[in-house]
């Protein structure tokens, strides 16, 4: 983890994915649970945490995590238009993660002075993201979209690229993808069942956490 980030500045997309091995994919259904969540990740030494805008409360989770925790780096995943774009730096977000990639997502996270780590699956995909000029990219759906073969393959023509594959990543195939040279992090839903928040079984997470910084991976 890059200890020495000064995570008060704007950030970059590399800067989100070099500094831990794995990025938590969360999704919350209560405020309450957002800053004990947050506390527990970040003991376990994750800071970069993708809330998801996939529940009613995902926006307010956000901001609460923004004002209570201050050394978590909140940013909003599943981010798929502008005004979601726009939504997420008002609530406090400091990054985008989306599932695709549109030129007006890209301009909305440009102007509000957000890192967008998009999603891309396909070749096209990646050249109109770099015609933008993004440069690292989230690999998703990961395993359903070719997985480490795909991620191989790309080596050669998009060189360049560095991803973050998420989508059917776990602990058990994590280090795989992490042993790739144009792989710098990973996502994953793991560090945060939803069993474990349900009940705020807070050191499972803190214990899932501390686990996936373990991991190994290619210092890019």
């Amino acid at each position: 983890m890059d200890v020495n980030m000064n995570v008060s500045g704007k950030l970059s997309a590399l800067q989100v994915m070099r500094d831990a091995p794995v990025i938590p994919v969360i999704v919350l259904n209560d405020v309450k649970q957002a800053v004990l969540l947050a506390r527990a990740l970040v003991a376990g030494g994750i800071r970069m945490l993708e809330v998801t805008l996939r529940t009613p409360q995902a926006l307010a989770c956000i901001e609460a995590i923004a004002r209570d925790v201050p050394d978590a780096v909140v940013g909003a995943g599943t981010v798929r238009s502008a005004a979601d774009a726009q939504a997420c730096a008002m609530a406090g977000a400091r990054f985008v993660v989306s599932p695709g990639y549109t030129h007006a997502v890209g301009q909305a996270c440009r102007d509000a002075g957000l890192a967008l780590l998009p999603g891309v699956a396909t070749g096209s995909e990646i050249m109109m993201a770099q015609e933008d000029g993004l440069s690292e990219l989230k690999f998703f759906p990961a395993l359903q979209a070719g997985g480490t073969a795909m991620l191989k393959a790309w080596s050669g023509p998009f060189g360049d690229v560095k991803f973050c594959p998420t989508g059917g990543v776990s602990m058990a195939n994590a280090a795989e993808f992490l042993a790739l040279p144009n792989v710098v992090c990973v996502g994953g839903s793991w560090l945060t069942p939803a069993e474990a928040v349900a009940r705020g079984d807070w050191a499972q997470v803190t214990a899932l956490a501390q686990q996936a910084c373990l991991l190994v991976r290619k210092d890019i």
